[in-house]
């Protein structure tokens, strides 16, 4: 496997012979796990809160090449400062099937700490922004609020005087009909022409179009979600139609795509970087061939396997996708949910670093203190000379006091406030998205999988939920491939 060395020293308390002892220790570790050494990204004197590293920000960028597999750190708080910077780095090099790999850490010995960020990057990805801005800015949103905030009120509802939303009696009968008749198999252009024959009007008042019955059938807030600066909260107004209608027409729509997921994305391999050949503990990659009558296959092979260093059969991309996206679902019971919500909670909150906060505040205390002797001393001055360099002290002090102030906010926005009932819906979410979603596929696999050792014989799945593997025997997998291989007979 090819990786890079990322190593960074911080002036404050490092020397520069410590990147050298750090590049020592990952060099030895990369020649026990035979990983090659392509390239070195060194910052020096830099902080992990700094986000103006180059080389760092080099790296990632350089990721988009693909040209190596692992980012090797001396020990993860080289990567980043937090587990939220972390996660939202990882997951940029993660969806170019980049692994970061610790030459200190053995990631089973901090198993919570690995649920923890496997789940924020989850996070992450579902709310489509960094963790550190969009949790803060948009999910901390008062529960007992869920207001109209303008634009157009959608076909079934209206709007009380205290802005909230409230059921239409008169147009929501509309609605649940658009959903029955789409899920008794209607077209969007049956639905239509039925709606604007007898005179249905759209909640603006115009005639429907395809544009219009989409909308109805992919809006969340008829299943009681209130969505707000992208941010989706369950049963936050009344609710229209029930969760199982709702999802078997997304399913019904994906399905009806002249694309289907999988075929578009039939070369995307989610198991990158999670995958291992469970003999010679190699990494497993993605690769494609033609049979002779030109139908594509799409399988994980061990790359030692390639230069016959080892003899892993391969095995079918789908095949073993499927199998690790079901075991995935078991997992995520409202037990396991609630268990998982509370660790990560609890977690994040001990691994806040409060230090800089703290000398910020502290600075801020005695440039407060200090303007205030200065303004006793100005009482009493009756030297024009003294109380006007007093004067010039008292602004310097302000000037000061302001840039404190601004250090201390943007510090401030650093932490995250992630709560149960949060991870408990993105949770909740992930277990009842839809199986042929290639997003939700990729989602379920990031956040609960941690490693998969794949043998002949058998398959063990490390999860990041679980401290033992679970383990498929021989017997499951052959009666799960023979399936695989008669299906694929078919014309």
């Amino acid at each position: 496997m090819n990786v890079v060395i990322y190593a960074r020293y911080s002036s404050h308390n490092q020397t520069e012979a410590s990147i050298e002892g750090q590049l020592k220790v990952c060099y030895e570790y990369a020649k026990r796990n035979n990983y090659n050494i392509i390239g070195e990204y060194i910052d020096r004197a830099m902080t992990g809160t700094n986000d103006n590293r180059p080389e760092f920000l080099k790296m990632i960028e350089d990721s988009n090449r693909r040209h190596f597999n692992g980012v090797l750190v001396y020990q993860l708080d080289r990567f980043a400062r937090n587990r939220y910077d972390s996660a939202t780095y990882k997951n940029k090099l993660k969806k170019n099937g980049i692994r970061v790999l610790s030459a200190r850490e053995n990631i089973s010995e901090d198993a919570s700490g690995v649920l923890m960020e496997s789940v924020l990057e989850g996070m992450a990805e579902y709310f489509s922004a960094e963790l550190s801005q969009k949790v803060k800015r948009g999910m901390g949103i008062n529960a007992s609020k869920y207001l109209y905030n303008g634009g157009t009120i959608p076909l079934g509802f209206k709007i009380d005087s205290d802005k909230k939303y409230q059921i239409d009696d008169d147009t929501s009968v509309i609605v649940k009909q658009i959903f029955e008749m789409y899920t008794n198999g209607d077209l969007m252009a049956d639905i239509i022409r039925y709606l604007n024959n007898h005179n249905i009007k759209t909640s603006t008042g115009n005639e429907f179009n395809k544009n219009s019955i989409r909308n109805i059938l992919i809006n969340k807030r008829y299943i009681g979600i209130y969505t707000y600066n992208g941010i989706d909260t369950a049963n936050a107004i009344p609710r229209i139609i029930d969760d199982e209608t709702f999802y078997k027409v997304q399913d019904i729509m994906l399905k009806n795509k002249k694309a289907p997921a999988r075929a578009r994305a039939k070369n995307e391999y989610l198991l990158t970087t999670k995958l291992f050949c469970g003999h010679c503990k190699d990494m497993m990659t993605g690769f494609s061939g033609t049979s002779k009558t030109g139908r594509l296959y799409n399988y994980y092979t061990c790359r030692n396997a390639k230069i016959k260093l080892c003899d892993k059969k391969n095995v079918q991309k789908n095949y073993i996708e499927d199998l690790v996206v079901d075991e995935a679902r078991k997992v995520l019971t409202d037990e396991n949910i609630s268990k998982i919500a509370y660790t990560v909670v609890e977690l994040a909150e001990k691994e806040k670093d409060m230090s800089n906060l703290k000398r910020l505040n502290k600075l801020l205390k005695d440039n407060e203190k200090q303007r205030n002797n200065l303004f006793e001393s100005l009482k009493i001055c009756d030297i024009e000379n003294v109380r006007k360099s007093i004067f010039e002290e008292i602004s310097k002090m302000d000037v000061q006091h302001k840039e404190i102030e601004n250090e201390i906010l943007l510090e401030e926005t650093q932490y995250v406030k992630v709560t149960v009932p949060q991870v408990k819906f993105f949770l909740t979410h992930l277990r009842n998205g839809s199986i042929n979603d290639l997003k939700y596929r990729k989602m379920l696999i990031n956040v609960l999988i941690n490693q998969i050792y794949l043998y002949d014989s058998k398959i063990n799945i490390i999860f990041n939920t679980q401290d033992k593997p679970v383990e498929i025997e021989v017997s499951l997998l052959n009666d799960m491939e023979s399936s695989f291989m008669a299906s694929e007979a078919l014309p």
